[in-house]
């Protein structure tokens, strides 16, 4: 193997540093953001797995979407991490952090400047739109697709630009474009691009232009024959076919484009906070941020006037950029509305954009392998050659040299400039992404998302494995809980997937529930926080609040007293149950507010009691035995074990 140059074992520990810096700021810009709980499509998405075989779950036939290679991904996903829901946010962050590592190679590629990728890749993170990608298990899917989707531009974009014909990366980009079909069908629109780069490196074998189209028609032969269908679905249980409209689309693609430039175009449930309730400060980075962008392109608009040389290889990637980026916006723009999610993916693109608008800019001189200047040597040569006693060519060289590093002192100039324009971008976005990103609970899929972590955190969180087979009592139900997530979201946590015998009922008041016992559950709506409370504890003492000689197993000694709660009815039911034998002479007496009620002569070892009171109304209760289970093991209280006891009241 050929040994690493000085310059490239550098340029890795480079690499190194910057990527693990990006990491760490992945994980610092989404604290906070927490999956405990799956709802909707995050759990219909789980249901599936938990209920249906591998073949089943990775080839859905018959359904309206066929992405297998995101279900083989996502099944493997949750296969990896079973019922630790927990664990999804910190997946979702380290892909996130390892497409900004990708994003930073690529703009360093493309620029010739480690920082000017690394700042791209801080942007990226940094972008309010990551927020599905993170905040929801289907955000593996944006990020695979948007891995494959920058991975068939790049790969295109080094087709282009290769001195020789690099059909390797033409053939890559192909088998991309299959892929992510299958990831998801709205890069499908990518199909155009493939023909701008042959185009543009002026290609018309038939063979070459075959390709792209082929993969393409084994999309939909695949997509007719499992889902029926070649029209692509559209978001909210729409169809694309049946939602279409051009004005709409147009609509909805100046949305995405105001997007990338950082100005919130739709409604706040879809981003947050609107533009016209944005404050001016944050609206006055914003403008000059775009500032910064439009001189950026300007000068980049000169550079193309002014270097004919260059002119046609910098239109040509432009228009890769371009074709791209509007590729993306148009297949979002189709549908009923345009979630910010969806303009990540060109947002990630125009910062590759920018990367390279800089290397046109300040072109950064090409080295050798050794990182010395490639005309070093000649140079070097000619140097001996001028010691040797030729002046003449002694004088052309320290000319030549003079002119050299006159030019090579004006290109820094450059170099600062688009260094100090790509910064200063990023310095005015900073608190703007900030800002934004503090609004996420404004959008539609976040309430029920800490809604959800609540009732994970107050239940399975609290309680861990002792919630399975417990009826768990939400008073309220203002969120409207649907019956399939009510039967589904605890199997979450259960390692068997089942969560037998766990049940939840809603009951508008703690009136509609008995008396509280170990099976039990009640936990409360809380609207202003968006969760749950957990409030067994107290409806369980507000139903039932023992003085003494009462125990949570059910035994009772020979004296207790306890306050009550009575149902509906106004009834009280007692069991008693008596485990050694009766010697005779045995008896029990009820007394209710102070007043003896029924005393019992107990003959069996089974008996019972009932108190008939007003409805909802508390009693105090006090229960006196002559007898106790003789030769006992255990005394909780200043009296004696006596009987078990089961009070239910109606």
């Amino acid at each position: 193997m050929k040994p690493r140059s000085i310059e490239q074992r550098m340029q890795l520990k480079n690499d190194v540093i910057a990527i693990g810096l990006l990491m760490g700021f992945a994980f610092f810009v989404n604290r906070g953001i927490e999956i405990k709980g799956l709802y909707m499509d995050d759990l219909y998405l789980w249901s599936c797995y938990g209920e249906q075989s591998f073949f089943q779950y990775v080839f859905p036939i018959g359904s309206t979407r066929f992405r297998f290679l995101y279900y083989l991904a996502a099944w493997l996903e949750l296969a990896l991490i079973g019922p630790h829901i927990e664990w999804l946010v910190p997946i979702n962050i380290l892909l996130n952090g390892m497409l900004a590592a990708f994003l930073y190679y690529l703009g360093r590629r493309m620029s010739g400047r480690s920082v000017l990728g690394f700042f791209g890749g801080i942007l990226f993170l940094l972008s309010r739109m990551s927020y599905y990608q993170i905040g929801q298990m289907y955000g593996l899917m944006e990020t695979m697709a948007m891995w494959m989707a920058i991975g068939i531009f790049y790969c295109l974009y080094r087709y282009l630009n290769e001195k020789r014909e690099a059909m390797g990366y033409f053939y890559g980009a192909c088998w991309l474009y299959l892929g992510i079909c299958f990831v998801h069908e709205r890069y499908m629109a990518l199909l155009p691009l493939f023909y701008l780069a042959l185009i543009l490196r002026w290609r018309f074998p038939l063979k070459k232009w075959l390709w792209p189209l082929g993969m393409f028609l084994i999309v939909q032969v695949v997509r007719f024959f499992t889902i029926g269908s070649l029209s692509p679905a559209g978001t909210g249980g729409t169809q694309v076919a049946d939602t279409f409209s051009v004005m709409g689309a147009i609509r909805y693609a100046l949305c995405q484009v105001a997007y990338v430039f950082g100005i919130n175009a739709g409604p706040q449930h879809l981003n947050g906070l609107t533009w016209a309730d944005t404050p001016g400060r944050i609206k006055g980075l914003v403008y000059g941020a775009d500032v910064v962008l439009a001189l950026l392109f300007l000068a980049f608009l000169v550079k193309i006037i002014r270097d004919k040389e260059k002119r046609g290889s910098y239109l040509a990637n432009a228009a890769m950029f371009l074709a791209f980026i509007a590729l993306c916006i148009g297949a979002s723009s189709v549908t009923v509305r345009v979630e910010m999610r969806w303009v990540y993916v060109s947002y990630s693109a125009a910062l590759l954009f920018l990367n390279y608008i800089c290397s046109v800019l300040a072109p950064k001189q090409q080295m050798d392998g050794t990182g010395e200047q490639k005309n070093s040597t000649k140079y070097g040569n000619t140097m001996q050659g001028a010691a040797s006693g030729d002046s003449a060519e002694a004088n052309f060289l320290a000319q030549h040299m003079k002119r050299t590093l006159h030019k090579k002192e004006h290109s820094v100039w450059p170099a600062a400039r688009c260094i100090g324009g790509f910064l200063l971008y990023l310095v005015l976005m900073v608190p703007v992404e900030l800002f934004f990103r503090g609004y996420y609970p404004n959008l539609y899929l976040w309430p029920n998302q800490m809604r959800y972590n609540s009732l994970a955190e107050e239940t399975y969180g609290r309680y861990g494995e002792e919630i399975f087979g417990k009826t768990i009592y939400l008073i309220g139900n203002t969120y409207e809980m649907s019956e399939f997530t009510a039967d589904t979201f605890f199997k979450v946590f259960d390692k068997e997937r089942k969560a037998e015998g766990t049940q939840v009922v809603f009951v508008d008041s703690v009136r509609d529930i008995g008396l509280v016992t170990d099976d039990m559950l009640v936990l409360q709506e809380e609207p202003e926080h968006e969760g749950f409370r957990d409030i067994t504890q107290v409806v369980r003492e507000q139903k039932l609040k023992v003085d003494y000689g009462l125990y949570g197993d059910g035994w009772m000694d020979e004296e207790c007293s306890f306050s009550i709660l009575t149902g509906a009815e106004g009834k009280v039911n007692f069991q008693f149950l008596y485990p050694a034998e009766l010697s005779g002479g045995e008896k029990t007496e009820v007394y209710v507010n102070g007043e003896r009620y029924q005393r019992i002569s107990v003959k069996e070892p089974s008996y019972s009691c009932q108190i008939k009171a007003q409805p909802y109304q508390m009693l105090d209760v006090q229960v006196k035995s002559n007898f106790y289970v003789p030769n006992a093991q255990e005394q909780r209280g200043a009296t004696r074990l006596t009987v078990l006891t089961e009070i239910s009241v109606e």
